[in-house]
């Protein structure tokens, strides 16, 4: 979506909690043998609106996901999140991988699976009903999902965008 700028500026004044999505073991093969590597994908948010992803990669796995927090506290997005879930339908790809996200009643719960639940759980989100199609790579269904979070918009930012009052949005 092109003009939508949801980034967030500042994280000092933010607590942001972790969540590890995958852990993947690189083996790199040299003529001294076997060299292990670590790739980690981490999920930040505040669990009120703000999320963002970043992947580390280090000899050792708690190096690897400290590099991986520090990547995801650089792309936070700042995401609308009315009455615990979203405030409509998306659907949104990511190479190989698409989601569909869809707003739920109070007490439905994150109806998501995997790489999908992290990102969802960590932007504040309680109830929503989630599928992925195709490709169940954790990188892409990540990405996928923060894509889809970033396009959704509220009724308010509607109304601005298009210089109408609130009730002109939902008269259609």
């Amino acid at each position: 979506m092109a003009g939508v700028n949801n980034r967030v500026k500042s994280t000092n004044d933010i607590e942001l909690k972790d969540r590890l999505v995958a852990i993947n073991r690189v083996t790199k093969v040299t003529k001294g043998g076997r060299t292990f590597s670590f790739a980690a994908i981490v999920v930040v948010g505040n669990e009120d609106g703000i999320v963002g992803w970043g992947l580390g990669k280090a000899g050792e796995v708690t190096t690897a996901i400290a590099k991986g927090v520090e990547a995801a506290k650089k792309n936070l997005i700042k995401v609308p999140v009315l009455k615990g879930t979203v405030p409509h339908e998306q659907v949104a790809r990511f190479s190989g991988s698409e989601v569909m996200l869809r707003p739920a009643a109070p007490g439905t719960g994150v109806k998501a699976g995997g790489a999908m639940r992290a990102v969802l759980e960590s932007v504040g989100i309680t109830d929503v009903l989630a599928k992925s199609k195709g490709s169940s790579n954790p990188h892409n269904l990540v990405k996928a999902t923060i894509e889809a979070l970033s396009e959704l918009r509220d009724a308010y930012t509607v109304a601005q965008n298009r210089g109408i009052s609130m009730e002109k949005v939902f008269k259609g």
